[in-house]
């Protein structure tokens, strides 16, 4: 059953910055026979709901506030209209960019100070009232004005469950963590290449390779996920665009295709989604397509297409993947002002 009860409804849910003339928190339904999104509610209690993750029953979704003070809320999505669980909780942690479901908490990556935060989950699915603890991230990188302190800018379980994975923009690296008292813990930290600037990192089906998409160079770096030891070790970088931006390009999102033969990333910089294959333990460029906005700030996949929060030219668009090259293909578009992700139920 879908989350209202409808049998066979697919939902999308779209964050905004509100900031920026964004509507907050908007419902879609997705069409039957394709990717089409209708826009249903929208609802803007929480500020600057800029990324959203799904309970796994589908009946809870959490946002970040992507404010100074930073907090994270709790939706109830089972009908019509998203409902507040609760106030937000605070994060003791400023800027949160990303969240995460992870060993019975939401965990939070805070770009603004460089921490992760652990919020407990009740057996409802609501939060508790404060975090539980606080992983305080340490370092810096060569880039003189993006580098000077730590920005952690995702975190996120890995596929076997075992671990919490959150990348730094800030400190060139990867940590693994787990929980200890409810508290982050970190397990072991892993370089990547200076002055690259990770951003978001997605593993492939096979659980044992990881994507990195850098931000500070549009390039992907291509790992092993070692899930028994919590170990990640960098193999190779990979260009995501045929040649050198005229500026920074400002590499965002990364998605792996179901079937583990593609990768596709957002380039901010210069409006394109790109389409990497996967051959074997590295990836070729197959090629880039136009994002059908400005500025694609997230990317994410579902039953067949590509979706783009495309924030400066405020809409969402879709589109088809040819099934044996994996580009895409634009098909469509929905307006939403100051779009910054779009989740799936």
């Amino acid at each position: 059953m879908a989350q209202d009860g409808r049998p066979g409804r697919r939902r999308a849910f779209i964050g905004s910055f509100t900031a920026a003339g964004g509507p907050g928190l908007v419902t879609a339904d997705v069409a039957q026979d394709g990717g089409a999104l209708t826009l249903g509610v929208a609802v803007n209690d929480v500020r600057d709901p800029s990324y959203l993750v799904l309970s796994p029953d589908g009946g809870t979704l959490y946002a970040v506030s992507e404010i100074a003070d930073g907090a994270v809320a709790a939706y109830r999505v089972d009908g019509e209209r998203p409902e507040l669980t609760g106030a937000p909780v605070p994060l003791d942690g400023s800027g949160p960019t990303h969240l995460g479901l992870y060993a019975g908490h939401v965990l939070t990556a805070n770009y603004g100070c460089g921490s992760v935060t652990a919020v407990p989950l009740r057996p409802d699915g609501t939060l508790a009232a404060k975090p539980s603890g606080r992983l305080q991230h340490t370092g810096s990188g060569p880039h003189d004005r993006r580098q000077r302190g730590p920005h952690a800018h995702q975190v996120q379980a890995d596929p076997s469950g075992r671990w919490a994975v959150s990348v730094d923009l800030g400190t060139d690296s990867v940590r693994v963590c787990t929980l200890a008292d409810g508290a982050p813990a970190l397990h072991r930290e892993f370089a990547l290449r200076p002055g690259s600037g990770p951003r978001h990192l997605a593993f492939h089906p096979d659980g044992a390779h990881a994507y990195v998409v850098n931000e500070l160079t549009p390039t992907v770096t291509v790992c092993r996920w070692d899930a028994e030891a919590g170990s990640l070790r960098p193999l190779t970088e990979v260009p995501v665009l045929p040649g050198a931006p005229a500026g920074d390009a400002y590499p965002s999102g990364i998605v792996v295709s179901p079937d583990g033969r593609f990768v596709w990333t957002a380039t901010r910089g210069e409006d394109v989604l790109s389409v990497l294959a996967v051959e074997g333990e590295g990836l070729r460029l197959i090629g880039t397509v136009p994002c059908a906005g400005r500025w694609p700030r997230a990317l994410a996949e579902h039953a067949g297409f590509l979706y783009t929060a495309n924030e400066r030219s405020g809409d969402v668009a879709w589109f088809a993947v040819d099934e044996a090259t994996g580009l895409p293909r634009y098909d469509g578009a929905v307006r939403v002002p100051a779009a910054s992700c779009v989740v799936f139920g």
